[in-house]
């Protein structure tokens, strides 16, 4: 490649304006009157979501490919064709009260990289693909992140058609209904590495006054249910030091649920989300209280300790009280680590155009979970506004869409080749 070639790519910057009116075309499907959008997956607003997308897609000269659980794929040739592609995508799918940018600015970050690289008519060698992924949110259907689960292999496409929502539809019969059950198998598409652009969903970039987001991971996830048994009784007769109060020995684990979050820092993170109490009356003291437990953190083995850790303060607290204390995990989600060569790319792409960045981990789940198990990959995030997400007033200002496309675009021509 010569001098004025590399001149030229550093100097490349895409479309912001365009990348944001495409976004609000899309998010008119679906819109709802708070200023979000309600566009669950696999449903005719779904479906009108996925034809405008792979309209733009065709139109920008790609190829669509969709696989069996309704995953598609958007491809713009390269040199050698025979390379694996270098992939980013997203989803376009929403939560019920969901924003305009969720999974949809990934996708749209993606079209609009291949829209920049044809503006300028530079041909990359490896083939550049944006990819949308079938149920990201797992609003409608689960389990969540359903399209890449399928692809990664982490379940069965059987299992994934066979889900069902409240109206007992299938997850097989809608792809059908609304023409997006493709021929493709799943997973049999090759990816030479994978990029995701995101906003954080969090208030961390904001907090710091950072544009961009170099994600090295996403935390792990573990799930508990939490029983504390005690004994109902009058709330009257009942002499304090008589008692077998459920919820008061409920009440201090639950604050040692946020204590151990804080001994295992920087990025663990403790939370009770949800609690039964029986019988939950005004007068009667609680006899048995179930609550939930999420506890995460960056890696493995940081999550083990922290599963140690609240069996330990449990097991003590069971011993001091004589109420019995029962955790039992339910869901364990692995942390994944992004790979160097994705990660100190989109680090790179940040410096060189000049970006505030910082590092940061995810405390969300996304596609590129999955895609990680299977190649190099990579995330970007923004600032959302107070960081919000999943929610009506989500919002994202429009240079930092642009800058975040910025960086995948400079990330994903490091892997690809000009």
């Amino acid at each position: 490649m010569d001098t004025k070639v590399k001149t030229d790519i550093d100097q490349l910057r895409i479309n912001g304006e365009r990348l944001w009116d495409s976004l609000m075309e899309l998010a008119k499907i679906g819109a709802t009157p708070k200023g979000g959008v309600c566009r669950l997956t696999l449903t005719d607003l779904d479906k009108q979501g996925r034809d405008l997308v792979t309209r733009w897609a065709r139109e920008a000269g790609m190829s669509v490919t969709i696989d069996k659980i309704g995953n598609g794929f958007m491809r713009r040739p390269g040199r050698n064709n025979s390379l694996p592609p270098i992939m980013t995508g997203s989803h376009i799918d929403t939560q019920p009260t969901g924003g305009k940018f969720d999974g949809n600015y990934g996708v749209l970050a993606g079209i609009e990289v291949v829209r920049t690289l044809n503006d300028h008519s530079i041909e990359t060698e490896a083939p550049i693909e944006v990819a949308f992924w079938t149920n990201e949110e797992g609003s409608r259907f689960v389990p969540v992140m359903m399209g890449s689960g399928v692809f990664a292999k982490a379940f069965t496409l059987e299992h994934a058609y066979a889900a069902t929502d409240t109206e007992g539809k299938t997850v097989k019969d809608e792809l059908e209904r609304i023409g997006y059950i493709g021929d493709q198998e799943p997973g049999d598409h090759p990816i030479g590495a994978y990029f995701e652009t995101h906003i954080e969903q969090g208030p961390v970039l904001e907090d710091n006054q950072k544009t961009i987001g170099v994600v090295s991971g996403v935390l792990g996830i573990r799930w508990y249910n939490c029983t504390v048994t005690g004994m109902e009784a009058h709330a009257g007769p009942t002499p304090m030091a008589l008692r077998k109060d459920a919820l008061q020995v409920a009440a201090h684990l639950m604050q040692e649920v946020v204590a151990c979050a804080h001994r295992h820092p920087p990025h663990g993170r403790g939370t009770v989300g949800m609690v039964h109490v029986h019988p939950n009356s005004r007068n009667v003291i609680p006899g048995q209280v179930k609550f939930s437990i999420d506890l995460r953190n960056a890696t493995d083995a940081e999550c083990e300790s922290m599963d140690q850790d609240i069996r330990a303060v449990a097991t003590k607290l069971s011993t001091k009280t004589g109420l019995p204390i029962e955790i039992e995990m339910v869901s364990n989600y692995p942390a994944q680590v992004f790979h160097p060569d994705c990660v100190d790319a989109v680090g790179r792409a940040a410096a060189k155009l000049g970006y505030s960045h910082m590092p940061v981990v995810s405390g969300a789940g996304h596609d590129a979970v999955y895609m990680a198990r299977l190649a190099s990959a990579g995330m970007v995030f923004i600032p959302c506004k107070d960081g919000i997400s999943h929610n009506e007033i989500e919002s994202a200002e429009p240079e930092h869409i642009t800058a975040g496309c910025n960086v995948l675009l400079h990330a994903m021509l490091e892997r690809a080749g000009t």
